[in-house]
């Protein structure tokens, strides 16, 4: 009997679902539940028979295996004290995901950009080719979605797809059969202190360990450069498609920009190593029907696209402003609430440069303030830093007040894009602005 603190966040609500679908007896809470805003996703968990419970203590009980915890579960919370007053268990996720992928045929996604979308890429072709996976991922695919669930968690009999965070370092704590590295670059923490992480979790790799030729490290590589061992070549922006070739075979997948493409090459790499064909994998991805928050395409009856991504990072935003260049047909004009005081100060320089880089003389992006998600953060710091230091950038605190001037300034032909992550209404904010801001179809 597991419990989760904060089950309604993505990664404990995809191990709960998991452990239910599993036969295990799994329980949770969260702040959320306590107002409507968490109304849906508690349905979306009691339907997957995880028992919910408000934040207080009252669903704690010395018959627990564990208490689960987060690293963003703070001291003091009610569920803890409680657990640890009747003397349960307290156990980090990463530590209940390690369990998991050691008893599991685990592939490990890692990396400082696209494990979600790989994750679910990976899942995809393995389900359309009826290999029965287990999903384990930070993001909803849509396709399940569709299905009234949260989309993140599949209890299957074959092999377990699962991310592989780095944020806090529990990285190294997993020994996949398969583990991927699709990039290295400065988030959370510096260059140098990451790459000794990633080079842990490559030795704890038990058979394959498959590598963006970028990365430099011993493994099955993946890249556009001919000594790839699972090569791209032939890159297309089609619309909001892409095209491309993996050795050869031709691919078409339903997602922008050829960082995307590049996503689809290492999760084709990571099914060859299961035993598939690259044939099949093409066959599959044709089918793909996107994730949540992850290049997200919403067209409006003014012909100007809007584009919902989770991008957040330096390296991920500049990814998603050239992506949206592909297909735009005026300017992009882009949206980005950072979060975190201190690793948006952190990676400011970063911000700066990168975001400088992408933006052509014609795109402009607006800033709104630092999502704040409580604590004791030094508040001191906030993104109109960044602004004044990027060409054609703004700054408006506000981001309702902020998206109305953007929607104003959309002509025929733009693209729209919001960025941001951690925030839980963002999702809802990209439909708001969509459906009262851009005239949909």
């Amino acid at each position: 009997m597991y419990f989760f603190v904060g089950v309604a966040g993505v990664g404990m609500s995809a191990l709960a679902q998991f452990l239910a679908g599993k036969g295990f007896e799994c329980s949770g809470s969260d702040r959320r539940f306590a107002g409507e805003e968490g109304a849906a996703v508690k349905k979306q968990l009691e339907e997957a028979k995880v028992k919910c419970f408000l934040q207080d203590g009252s669903g704690i009980s010395k018959d627990l295996t564990a208490v689960v915890v987060s690293t963003a579960i703070e001291s003091g919370n009610p569920d803890t004290e409680a657990a640890q007053k009747l003397g349960v268990p307290i156990m980090h996720r990463s530590e209940l995901l390690a369990k998991i992928t050691q008893e599991n045929s685990t592939i490990a996604v890692s990396g400082t950009s696209g494990k979600s979308t790989v994750t679910g890429l990976i899942w995809h072709i393995l389900n359309e080719c009826k290999k029965d996976p287990s999903l384990l991922s930070g993001a909803g695919l849509s396709a399940l979605e569709l299905q009234g669930k949260i989309g993140n968690a599949v209890a299957g009999s074959g092999w377990l797809v699962s991310e592989a965070d780095e944020s806090d370092g529990t990285l190294v704590r997993y020994k996949p059969k398969i583990g991927i590295i699709l990039n290295i670059d400065k988030d959370h923490k510096e260059l140098d202190e990451l790459r000794k992480l990633f080079e842990e979790f490559a030795g704890n790799v038990q058979e394959t360990l498959i590598v963006n030729d970028v990365v430099k490290m011993a493994g099955i590589s993946f890249g556009w450069s001919d000594s790839c061992d699972f090569r791209g070549s032939d890159y297309v922006a089609n619309g909001t498609e892409s095209q491309f070739k993996i050795n050869g075979v031709d691919f078409h997948l339903p997602l922008p920009g050829k960082h995307n493409a590049e996503n689809a090459l290492a999760a084709v790499a990571a099914c060859v190593s299961t035993g598939l064909f690259v044939e099949e994998c093409a066959a599959a991805l044709k089918t793909w029907k996107g994730i949540h928050r992850r290049s997200q395409i919403y067209k409006c009856k003014n012909d100007i696209i809007m584009v919902d991504d989770y991008a957040h990072n330096p390296a991920k935003i500049a990814a998603s402003i050239r992506s949206c260049q592909g297909f735009a047909k005026g300017r992009v004009l882009a949206w980005f609430q950072p979060h975190g005081y201190g690793p948006t100060k952190f990676l400011k320089d970063d911000f700066i440069a990168e975001i400088s880089k992408a933006l052509r003389p014609c795109d402009e992006i607006w800033f709104s303030s630092i999502y704040y998600a409580g604590g004791t953060a030094d508040r001191s710091f906030d993104s109109n830093i960044l602004s004044e230091a990027i060409p054609n950038a703004n700054f408006i605190s506000n981001r309702d007040e902020c998206l109305s001037e953007v929607a104003k300034t959309a002509k025929p032909g733009d693209v729209v894009l919001l960025m941001g992550a951690r925030d839980p209404s963002l999702a809802e904010f990209a439909k708001k602005v969509y459906f009262s801001m851009l005239t949909p179809v």
